[in-house]
């Protein structure tokens, strides 16, 4: 459960700041400034992947929202951020070294080897170098056989110590009294399984075949069932032991008696099998270095080897034997090349003939020892056929099977005096069994002791023999004569005060208190080493751990209980520990103590019940301080999935036992208590933070409002990064974050209605910091239309409804002014009045709008209120235009000079752009508000309809003036005699159609509505030909004058062209009253051509395209 290397490594710190500040703002600014993430780092629970997997999402996010671009996907976008992200976390510089580093660091979440264990645990327990040699020289720890020996000793001192507390009674103090002969059972079980481990492991590794026939043991038995008569029993039939001999023939010395260009060989065999012969050499160089390889089931076998030359007599029939030599190796004989005297024939000149050769046989790995022991004359043998059955065997030359078999269970070896009248030996030890004394002998001292050690093991008493010497030497210094130490390193380890670790007992030992000694400090070590590892050990640490509490009879229990106490300790000081691995602890003690373990129902001590009760309890007490403050311990959900697995072992510790599921409202009630705690404890580090306090305190108005924004903002933050990083941890109770959230804004409230108090009268700066709640409030389903949105908007509805008031009141009174002093100066689509009026409404309305008032009625009662206004104002602003534009209209002439000023089409362009803002301003579906807009539209249209009959009649008036001057032309009058001697000319008609030209132009460009130009042209052309109808049908039965003929052929043909051009359709065109006109036109113009053709000068009612313009 490790976890990759923490940023605690070595990082240019100064690089990665400068990188991320540059490439990354937010990553900076959020997450690698924050000090929940420092401390975290600080306390060993945030691991470099814990980064990158915050950076990733961060990016993810942000990738996700950009749009979609040609030809680069996102995945190709967030692969080279997380590639920047990587290069600047390891720095250029040190790309080199990362996988030195990473192969180091990764070392010790592997499978050590033993030495590599040893190394860890004496930095664990703070053991030197030399004491951990001395006491790994005394102990023979490098001794496979003696370490098999010591947990045979080991497994047997604890079923006798086991036994005398069932003879004695005491037993710890149990929860009932029928644990106590259950106890027993389970020392006696674990012991047998531990025995039926040892006894399944093979004696060696990689030997040859060892044809024993293995004893059974019984599973059940409790003790080494010694003597017992079911016991199977070894036969001498049954054992076949397998011998390996390497034969090295090196050179012969002393060769004299043949010619030296003679060929001479050896030939070597092992008697009873094949044999195998050297190389040919001259007698001059002897020498060979050939090998030869023999297997035999003899224990002691016989080598020989012999010298031949070859035979140059015609008949001889075998080669001449020069000499011979007859060896009786084992398996402890000297490996190296050595000298041997040959035995020569009679009469041979080799007196002095010797042969260099070298014999290894090798030990079998069930063959523990080998020596002489003359109490049996022959060769005697130990071997082991198993983990837990041994034999001595004595072997005759060249016999495979034993001329006598003991099997040693039961025996106890000892050594003893001399025994007078005993030959064969100096040196005597013994076996004793039941009463029953097997006597043994050896040449030397060394050899005793080595033999006793060989038999000491293999009897797996708990006596240690110690000789009489030793012994002696022992009580004078007032040590204990039982003891295990090797002789070569007593004084070596007297002299470095080691003597009395090297001498222990393993069984007097109180290994419970040992184990948990051993466990805090595997654990500080671990907690302090450079990975993340959340409290979770090593592999080879648990290796250990767990072979401690095998071999010594922890209690599961006992360790659990240990680890946790350790574990919850290391939590309350600030260390971040895996909520999991608790649970795993937590969860094995709970079973163990309410009697529903997996393995079946266990001894509880009254100890271990009480000391679950204390650490359930403040386990309680730890989880329920890390959920009020998982802002803190678990900062942006890291470790991932941690405060869900908190959650997940706050219901298991809250239930009462193991088997009965606690209510979930219980659970329930736990959470929201943590969670009102947790908002407390948020606000007040959020204020910490923020200084909130210093500034509240004597700060003006503006700046506390200034403050409360700014710690609105971090609220807001601190809200988003609870749904965004814990939410799915509190998935079962999305109800209990929503009453934290309203907790935690309900204490803000208190700072927020201060601020607010404290600014003046009728001062709009606030609108700001309630649209930054709303905006983050009326997204969140659980939090929209809460405690806190409600009382936001309760403060808020006053201020609103007094805004809107005095806007519509300053409105008002801008229009009234405007209007008066307004010169009808074109500004954008209007006037400046007009301009003011709709950017006005239309910033009120975005205003109201950017509020998103989150209560429906109130919200549509704001958006009718301020549709409403738009149109009262609109109405008022378009009545006072109208009324503006008769009286500049009234003030204009009626003569061909008359042009349209620029301020009546900046009127006339209000006019327009109303009816366009009416549109937007003034539209609300349904109901009485869609009918006021409609009048509101009515009354536009109806106004522009208006000042375009005005704007009409006023050019309309100018053409009647026009035919007011023709009138003087007609039949009787003064001027039509004066015109007979004078010839007018066509200036009348010339200005007059200039006029509407020009007047035309003027429409065109400066009056911004096609439309409304439209439907002007159209009834200037129509009420101008009507005039000029109802001119002509005055004089019907009079005939025109050639001078009006002349004039209004010409202003009849233009204003048809020019209107035409214009865009006026040809219906209106061609209506019947510019037909009649057309007619009249046309008879009189024929009835002239014919008493006067030259009078028209050309000017006709035809159509002509060359005619001039």
């Amino acid at each position: 459960m490790c976890r990759p290397h923490t940023v605690s490594g070595k990082i240019n710190l100064a690089l990665l700041k400068e990188e991320m500040k540059t490439s990354i703002p937010e990553e900076w600014k959020v997450f690698l400034k924050s000090d929940r993430v420092a401390r975290m780092v600080h306390s060993g629970g945030c691991s470099a992947s814990d980064f990158r997997d915050v950076f990733k999402k961060n990016i993810e996010k942000r990738v996700r929202s950009l749009p979609e671009i040609d030809g680069l996907s996102k995945e190709t976008v967030l692969s080279s951020w997380l590639a920047k992200y990587d290069a600047i976390y390891r720095g250029e510089e040190d790309l080199c070294k990362q996988p030195n580093r990473m192969a180091l660091s990764a070392v010790s979440e592997l499978i050590l080897s033993k030495e590599q264990l040893y190394e860890m645990f004496q930095q664990i327990l703070g053991i030197k170098k030399l004491e951990h040699q001395l006491i790994y020289n005394a102990c023979q720890l490098d001794n496979g056989d003696e370490q098999a020996a010591q947990i045979r000793r080991e497994l047997d001192g604890r079923l006798q110590l086991a036994e005398q507390m069932a003879r004695e009674r005491k037993f710890p103090k149990f929860v009932t009294r029928e644990m106590e002969n259950m106890y027993i059972e389970e020392l006696r079980s674990s012991v047998n399984l531990l025995m039926a481990n040892l006894e399944s492991l093979p004696v060696s590794k990689g030997g040859p075949e060892f044809k024993l026939q293995k004893l059974k043991r019984s599973q059940n038995s409790a003790f080494l069932d010694i003597g017992d008569e079911n016991e199977v029993q070894l036969s001498k039939s049954d054992v076949v032991l397998s011998f390996t001999l390497e034969i090295v023939i090196m050179e012969v010395q002393g060769l004299k008696s043949v010619a030296p260009n003679r060929i001479v060989y050896c030939t070597m065999e092992v008697e009873g099998g094949e044999k195998l012969q050297t190389d040919q050499a001259e007698a001059s160089r002897p020498q060979w270095g050939t090998q030869g390889d023999f297997t035999t089931t003899h224990p002691r076998p016989v080598v020989k080897v012999k010298l031949f030359t070859e035979s140059t007599g015609v008949l001889a029939l075998e080669d001449k034997e020069l000499g011979r030599v007859v060896l009786y190796p084992t398996s402890n004989s000297p490996k190296s090349p050595d000298l041997h005297k040959m035995i020569v024939p009679k009469n041979s000149q080799d007196s002095d003939l010797k042969i260099k050769l070298a014999v290894r046989m090798d030990k079998p790995p069930h063959m523990k020892h080998s020596l002489k022991c003359n109490s049996v004359i022959m060769k005697s043998f130990l071997f082991q056929v198993s983990q837990y059955t041994f034999a001595m065997c004595s072997y005759r030359e060249k016999k495979s099977e034993p001329q006598e078999l003991m099997q040693l269970e039961g025996y106890t070896v000892d050594y003893t005096a001399p025994h007078t009248g005993l030959q064969g030996g100096r040196m005597f030890f013994n076996a004793v069994k039941e009463g029953d004394t097997v006597i043994f002998a050896s040449d030397d001292e060394q050899d005793r002791i080595l033999w006793v050690q060989a038999m000491y093991r293999a009897t797996g008493q708990s006596y240690k023999p110690v000789p009489a010497s030793q012994a002696q030497k022992m009580n004078l210094k007032g040590g204990n004569a039982n003891t295990d130490i090797s002789p070569l390193y007593t004084d070596r380890g007297q002299k470095h005060g080691m003597d009395e670790f090297i001498s222990a007992n393993p069984c007097k030992f109180d290994h419970a208190s040992l184990f948990r000694l051993l466990q805090r400090q595997t654990l500080d070590h671990r907690l302090n080493d450079s990975y993340s590892c959340l409290g979770w050990f090593s592999p080879g640490q648990v290796f250990v751990l767990d072979e401690y509490c095998a071999r010594y009879g922890v209690r599961g229990c006992h360790r659990h209980l240990c680890y946790l106490d350790e574990l919850i300790e290391y939590s309350e000081n600030g260390s971040v520990i895996d909520p999991t691995l608790l649970h795993y602890s937590f969860a094995f003690c709970a079973s163990h103590v309410h009697g529903n373990r997996p393995d079946g129902i266990g001894t509880v001590s009254v100890e271990e019940k009480e000391r679950f009760e204390e650490i359930k309890d403040r386990l309680s007490s730890l989880l329920e301080n890390q959920i009020s403050h998982f802002r803190y311990c678990f900062p942006f959900g890291r470790p991932e999935g941690a405060l869900k697995a908190t959650l997940s072992l706050l219901e298991r510790v809250l239930m009462k036992d193991i088997a009965t599921p606690i209510p979930a409202e219980e659970v329930k009630k736990v959470v929201r208590k943590c969670l009102e705690k947790a908002a407390l404890i948020n606000y007040t580090r959020l204020t910490e933070y923020a200084k909130i306090e210093e500034t509240m305190n004597q700060a003006t108005p503006a700046r506390k409002l200034e403050e409360v924004l700014h710690l609105a903002e971090l609220c807001i933050e601190v809200l988003q990064q609870n749904e965004e990083h814990h939410s799915e941890a509190f998935a079962w109770w999305p109800e209990l974050l929503a009453e934290h959230a309203e907790k935690f804004l309900s204490l803000y409230s208190v700072d927020m209605d201060s601020a607010l108090e404290a600014q003046p009268q009728d001062s709009w700066d606030s609108f700001p910091l309630f649209q930054l709640l709303n905006n983050a409030l009326r997204n969140d389903t659980l939090l929209c239309n809460g405690k806190f949105h409600k009382h936001l908007q309760e403060i808020f509805v006053p201020m609103v409804v007094r805004y809107i008031d005095l806007m519509e009141s300053s409105i008002a009174q801008s229009i009234h002014r405007g209007l008066e002093q307004e010169s009808w100066q074109p500004v954008n689509n209007g006037s400046a009045t007009s301009e003011d009026l709709f950017w006005k409404l239309d910033a009120l309305q975005m205003f109201v709008f950017d509020l998103h008032w989150p209560e429906p009625e109130f919200a549509h009662h704001l958006e009718q209120r301020l549709k409403l206004m738009a149109t009262d104002m609109i109405e008022a602003c378009v009545k006072r235009t109208r009324i503006a534009f008769e009286l500049k209209l009234q003030k204009t002439n009626k003569s061909t000079d008359f042009r349209i000023p620029s301020y009546l089409c900046t009127m006339f362009n209000v006019l327009v752009d109303a009816k366009k803002q009416t549109a937007k301003l003034c539209i609300l579906d349904g109901g009485q508000e869609q009918q006021y807009h409609s009048k509101i539209d009515d009354l536009i249209d109806e106004t522009v309809k208006e000042i375009i009959s005005l704007l009409v009649s006023k050019v309309v008036s100018v053409l009647e003036g026009v035919l007011s001057k023709l009138s003087r032309y007609d039949e009787g009058t003064f001027f039509s005699s004066l015109v007979s001697f004078t010839k007018p000319g066509m200036d009348l008609a010339d200005t007059y159609i200039m006029f509407v030209r020009q007047n035309q132009d003027i429409l065109r460009e400066k009056v911004n509505e096609e439309m409304y130009i439209e439907k002007l042209f159209d009834q200037w052309y129509s009420n101008s030909m009507k005039v000029i109808c109802m001119w002509l049908a005055d004089r019907l039965d009079v005939q025109l004058h050639i001078y009006q003929l002349k004039t209004l052929i010409k202003i009849v043909k233009k204003t048809y062209r020019d209107f035409r051009l214009q865009g006026v359709m040809e219906g209106t065109l061609n209506s019947k009253t510019y037909d009649t006109v057309h007619s009249r036109l046309t008879v009189e113009e024929a009835t002239v051509s014919v008493t006067d053709a030259g009078g028209l000068q050309g000017i006709t009612m035809k159509d002509s395209d060359e005619e001039e313009g």
